[in-house]
């Protein structure tokens, strides 16, 4: 059984496998600020910033961490944007002098969950918050892992995926593949205040992300829900509106049990005029074609983070 993250408790995370990106060149500034959401101008080599790549309608084409090595930047994203990502980021490369190299396999990547500075002899330090508690991000050598894995070891917690996952949830977070897709724009998945710089010059998606924040209004958002009756929910379950025959509502996205609650609680999108906090709407099972006659689960719609 997976143990529940204790607040306050020093733990890592191996990130290894995650995507990992060189950007380098006379040019790479310039051209990275004009992808990104977040400025790149907060971005050192002591800091990583956390951006979405958009495409001209504002959807998400990723979601990153950036900060900066020497004389380039170094992108992470989730594993499975490794080909896709890069193939965005070159699109834009015309007369820049930048070169994109794929170092996945270069550098090992663990992520500390401390208020404390881990020790330098893990590698390169650099502070970033990538879920709900603060962290810093150990860059070294791959050669290295094994030594470097040992070291964090023998001075915290190892957190595994599904622990790390019960927190994520917990904690209100999106992640590329479950709540972030090439569908959703980062406002509606509460990305704003995390990834958007509104004074920064411009990137590409910019100006569909302006006027949604003049307008105020988003087609859906990113809420927690919690089974009322403590029946678990799932992935991919449709959300609908009781007593409307099945009305849809919106749909959800990630699901767990959360011990530290003592509650099934899911993460997922709900419309506009039912994601109010207190909405009761009825989960159901993906692939019904009616579903106003399946038996539904009901679900409460409440702020994020549950915690």
């Amino acid at each position: 059984m997976t143990q529940p993250f204790q607040a306050g408790q020093a733990t890592f995370l191996d990130l290894s496998a995650r995507t990992k990106f060189r950007i380098a060149g006379t040019d790479r500034f310039r051209f990275l600020n004009g992808q990104i959401t977040n400025d790149l101008r907060k971005a050192s080599e002591t800091v990583a910033i956390e951006a979405c790549v958009l495409n001209a309608k504002g959807k998400m084409n990723a979601h990153i961490f950036v900060g900066a090595h020497g004389e380039c930047f170094l992108v992470d994203a989730e594993q499975e944007l490794c080909e896709t990502l890069r193939a965005r980021l070159e699109r834009y490369v015309i007369a820049d002098d930048v070169q994109i190299e794929d170092v996945t396999d270069q550098f090992s990547l663990f992520h500390v969950l401390s208020e404390e500075s881990p020790t330098p002899e893990h590698g390169r330090i650099v502070s970033l918050r990538r879920l709900a508690e603060p962290g810093w991000d150990i860059w070294s050598d791959a050669a290295r892992h094994d030594t470097v894995r040992q070291q964090l070891s023998s001075a915290f917690g190892f957190l595994d995926s599904a622990a790390a996952e019960v927190m994520r949830i917990e904690h209100g977070i999106p992640r590329w593949g479950s709540e972030l897709t090439e569908e959703i724009i980062p406002i509606e998945a509460n990305l704003e205040q995390r990834t958007i710089d509104y004074e920064k010059g411009c990137y590409i998606g910019q100006e569909v992300i302006s006027r949604m924040k003049m307008s105020g209004q988003t087609n859906k958002r990113l809420c927690g829900l919690i089974s009322v009756n403590d029946v678990p929910v799932r992935q991919g379950m449709k959300l609908a509106v009781p007593s409307t025959a099945g009305k849809e509502a919106g749909w959800i996205t990630s699901a767990t049990r959360s011990e530290r609650l003592g509650k099934e609680i899911a993460l997922g999108y709900v419309k506009r005029g039912f994601n109010s906090s207190g909405t009761k709407l009825d989960a159901v099972g993906p692939g019904d074609s009616t579903p106003q006659t399946a038996r539904p689960i009901s679900v409460e719609v409440v702020p994020l983070p549950f915690l």
